[in-house]
């Protein structure tokens, strides 16, 4: 599969926000380079004749920057992306989970999770990602029914199953993602139902975790609400410590959110059904 490559360098607090936006807008992955500096370079990949600049100007503007900065769009040879990539994934263990990729020496953890990059979001890396797997490792006790909204790879509802959940749906709006989702869970022998927005099931949930972005998640605050049962644990990843405010107004009427985590500036928002 042929690929483009878009190239910006901007500063290192703004391109985590960023990269997120990009991965909404379409980008099969993303990567920043070196992650600890002050200055980087983020390199996000599409499929070729994706309209990269269009995709950027509309994640800059969902992630609230000024103005779009300086960018290069370039195609690459035909070659294994993921593969090329694999020196950036590291494991992961939050709690009691375990993440890491099918090439990853297995750590002694209760619940391992096999999950390789590829066309959709969530490794384990992101720090938003790791603030909800803490959520559900305190959350699920066994028996639990579960709402991952906006699944990505599916790494959060497979760990949901896997920690005990009794059932598990995870919804997307990205088809590639459902594909992805399923595959992952038959991989770690997960029992998850992965579908599009309007096949997702009438009934009720006691745990929801959505780990999107901060306007998509306002949007969906009455559709989570009506999918919560009274009491339901809710968790929202993926806010900027800048935007928190912003989302807890949208959740207040149906659940009491509280601030609950915070890592490179990425908020856990949790809370429960009223």
């Amino acid at each position: 599969m042929a690929l483009l490559e878009l190239r910006v360098e901007l500063d290192r607090r703004a391109a985590e926000p960023l990269s997120e936006a990009l991965l909404e807008h379409g980008a099969h992955s993303v990567d920043i380079e070196p992650p600890q500096a002050e200055r980087v370079v983020l390199r996000a990949i599409f499929p070729e004749g994706f309209d990269a600049a269009r995709a950027l100007r509309r994640a800059v503007q969902g992630c609230g920057m000024r103005a779009a900065p300086a960018f290069s769009v370039r195609a690459l040879a035909d070659e294994d992306w993921v593969r090329r990539s694999q020196s950036q994934f590291a494991p992961v263990r939050v709690g009691r989970v375990w993440v890491g990729a099918s090439w990853h020496e297995p750590a002694d953890a209760p619940v391992k999770l096999r999950i390789d990059p590829g066309l959709a979001f969530g490794t384990g890396s992101h720090a938003s990602t790791r603030l909800v797997l803490g959520f559900l490792d305190r959350t699920i006790n066994g028996g639990e029914r579960v709402l991952d909204y906006g699944c990505g790879s599916g790494i959060l509802a497979i760990a949901a199953a896997k920690l005990g959940a009794q059932r598990v749906d995870a919804v997307d709006i990205d088809p590639v993602a459902i594909a992805v989702t399923n595959e992952n869970a038959r991989a770690n022998g997960a029992a998850v139902h992965a579908c599009l927005p309007e096949a997702l099931s009438p009934d009720r949930y006691d745990v929801l975790v959505a780990n999107i972005l901060a306007q998509p998640l306002i949007e969906l605050a009455p559709l989570l609400a009506a999918s919560a049962r009274p009491g339901a644990a809710l968790a929202l990843g993926g806010v900027l410590a800048s935007q928190s405010a912003e989302v807890q107004a949208a959740y207040a009427e149906n659940f009491a959110l509280a601030l609950a985590g915070n890592e490179d500036g990425w908020t856990l928002l949790c809370g429960v059904r009223r």
